[in-house]
């Protein structure tokens, strides 16, 4: 007993502790804040569920922050008891994250993870473009990132679009520069100033002739050609404007025709790079939630499946992929129209997914406390109910207001045919 209580407490202890880096902000935040302020701050509600199971994890950040020596500052603010401060930053959904460094505002969208914010605090906060000064850090640098972005050479105009494209982009990427002796001697640059971008196990080199704007393809190219995707990176691809072939799994374990399918992925992303990069990104998921929802149905698993972030459309083969040209052929059916695609963001699309989504909340509800559920479903109802009882009320009363300013007004007319009918026969 006394080493649960024991337990008990310095679990308290280590949470009060952990607030004490989280600071509660209200409404005269930004009339006190200093001007090389850096903030990390979580905007959320009191009935907000996913607020609350970020909130342990919100405090280790801060916590491990402070630890660490770095100049954020963690805070979060309770958007219904602050409001002003919510309308300052147009925050619209629970709970958000975001860095103000130097008046400057980086919304965060990436998974609700201690790493994935850390990893969002750290690129915001340092450097906008980190200088990578010897071959060791070019290679630490590496053995950190699956995608990195390089600027090669002395100043040009080329660097001042890079730097402009790391302004709008680093909430998503790291960007360094470097120069050419700190690269390794397997890398070929046909001239400098250059922008390369090492990913896959290679890298690729920015045309602009070929390629275009150098911001468009920094965001596209800031993604691995194959990797396991989350919901909130498939909905940063759309972006990008390409196709996402995904290989939907099983979320817990992947039997042999899970393993196929996604091996099928990995070696059309390998094989054929060169030929689809420019219009594909390859990964697979675990996790169908998001899909079903983009489907509005259970997705068989495993499948494959090709979306379109850019207009919530999707793609589904028309028939067995067994092998690799099988999957070639699908996606060259995209490509060329010939597989038609379905969804969409269209007015009745979204009606039917909101429909969707609404049963899909409230089914689990129902079958663990349907009492709860008629009543968390029978109050709306019955307000519409009164609403409308109370405009056809309104009406009819109108209505018998408008039938007796008729009969007074019927009265008035035969009674002055009356008059002057007597008046006639006075005559």
């Amino acid at each position: 007993m006394l080493d649960r209580r024991s337990s008990t407490l310095l679990t308290v202890l280590l949470f009060v502790s952990a607030s004490a880096f989280v600071e509660e902000l209200d409404d005269s935040f930004m009339e006190r804040k200093g001007a090389e302020d850096i903030w990390l701050i979580k905007f959320y509600a009191p009935w907000c569920t996913f607020c609350k199971q970020l909130d342990p994890v919100w405090h280790q950040i801060g916590s491990e922050l402070r630890s660490l020596g770095s100049p954020i500052q963690v805070g979060k603010s309770d958007a219904t008891a602050s409001p002003g401060l919510a309308k300052e930053f147009r925050i619209r959904g629970y709970p958000a994250i975001l860095m103000l460094k130097k008046d400057v505002t980086y919304n965060y969208l990436g998974p609700r993870t201690k790493d994935g914010i850390m990893d969002f605090a750290d690129r915001v906060a340092g450097p906008l473009i980190r200088s990578l000064t010897s071959l060791q850090l070019f290679q630490h640098a590496m053995s950190r990132h699956d995608v990195m972005f390089v600027y090669v050479g002395a100043t040009s105009q080329l660097k001042t679009n890079y730097t402009s494209a790391a302004e709008t982009l680093i909430i998503g990427t790291y960007f360094f520069s470097a120069t050419r002796d700190v690269l390794p001697k397997a890398v070929s640059l046909a001239s400098l100033p250059a922008v390369v971008v090492f990913k896959d196990g290679t890298y690729f080199t920015y045309s602009e002739e070929h390629d275009g704007d150098l911001t468009a393809w920094i965001n596209t190219e800031r993604f691995p050609t194959f990797s396991q995707i989350d919901s909130y990176t498939l909905y940063a691809m759309g972006d990008s404007g390409k196709l996402v072939l995904l290989a939907m799994l099983e979320q817990k374990h992947l039997w042999d025709q899970s393993l196929r399918c996604k091996s099928l992925v990995e070696g059309v992303a390998a094989e054929h790079r060169d030929t689809y990069r420019s219009s594909f990104y390859f990964g697979f998921m675990e996790d169908s939630s998001y899909i079903n929802g983009l489907v509005m149905d259970d997705i068989i698993l495993p499948s494959f499946i090709i979306v379109n972030l850019s207009n919530d459309g999707y793609f589904l083969p028309l028939g067995a992929v067994e092998t690799e040209q099988q999957l070639l052929d699908f996606m060259d059916g995209v490509l060329d129209g010939s597989v038609e695609i379905q969804g969409g963001n269209g007015v009745s699309q979204r009606i039917r997914r909101f429909v969707y989504d609404t049963k899909v909340t409230l089914m689990p509800i129902f079958t663990k406390a349907p009492l709860f559920g008629c009543f968390l479903l029978g109050v709306p109802l019955s307000i519409g109910v009164f609403l409308c009882y109370l405009c056809c009320k309104r009406r009819s009363s109108v209505d018998d207001d408008d039938d007796d300013d008729d009969d007074v007004a019927l009265i008035a007319t035969l009674s002055q045919r009356r008059k002057k009918s007597g008046n006639k026969k006075s005559d």
